[in-house]
């Protein structure tokens, strides 16, 4: 990190606190709680190692390092813009990635101008403007993503909050890996295998009694 004051707004608009209502989405978890499919700490865990492996994880990183070296090109992000809200499997996935975004850039004028779009977009291309480098940001958009799904977990299945810790650390090494992974990733690498997760959202939309928007 080059200076504190950057790692400073790293910090506030990765945290929990910034207002982007990550709170009201569970990316289909919700419906898959209900469903039985996951009901205790393992296999929670391993939901969210095929998010970060082969999901929208991995992609939305890609997306997230795409906006941050396009900052600078209105004509570039307002494609990648259309592109990940594209990419977004179900209605409810695409409203999380979009409103989440646009509430995320309403914030974050605070500090500087900030294109409305799908969250990763909006994330790295704010990042930039701040003086925030390429890896750190895409780490802290995985971290406050994963934060966001755990406590979601641990209100849903439900957990305590040691283990949602323990998730926490046992999931800082798959972090790393998919922020080193994608690192040389081109859009053409975008794409996920997550069909459990995605059929999931999809029939989200029709479950009876919801917590969550997604």
């Amino acid at each position: 990190m080059e200076s504190h004051p950057s790692l400073a707004r790293l910090l506030w608009f990765s945290s929990p606190t910034f207002p982007t209502g990550a709170y009201a989405y569970s990316h289909g978890l919700e419906y898959a709680v209900e469903a039985g499919e996951i009901r205790t700490e393992a296999p929670f865990q391993s939901w969210l190692e095929t998010f970060l492996l082969h999901g929208a994880g991995r992609s939305d990183t890609i997306l997230v390092r795409h906006a941050h070296r396009a900052a600078d090109d209105e004509a570039a992000l307002k494609n990648l813009a259309e592109l990940a809200a594209a990419m977004a499997p179900g209605l409810e996935r695409q409203v999380e990635t979009t409103a989440q975004g646009n509430a995320f850039a309403t914030a974050a004028s605070v500090w500087a101008p900030v294109i409305q779009a799908p969250y990763p977009v909006a994330f790295g291309a704010f990042a930039a403007t701040q003086a925030v480098p390429e890896h750190e940001t895409c780490t802290a958009y995985l971290a406050a993503t994963i934060a966001s799904l755990v406590s979601a977990g641990i209100r849903l299945i439900p957990l305590g909050q040691t283990a949602g810790l323990r998730l926490l650390r046992d999931l800082e090494a798959h972090i790393s890996m998919v922020v080193a992974d994608t690192e040389a990733a081109s859009l053409d690498d975008l794409g996920t295998a997550c069909f459990r997760a995605d059929i999931a959202a999809m029939r989200h939309e029709t479950q009876h009694t919801r917590i969550f928007r997604s």
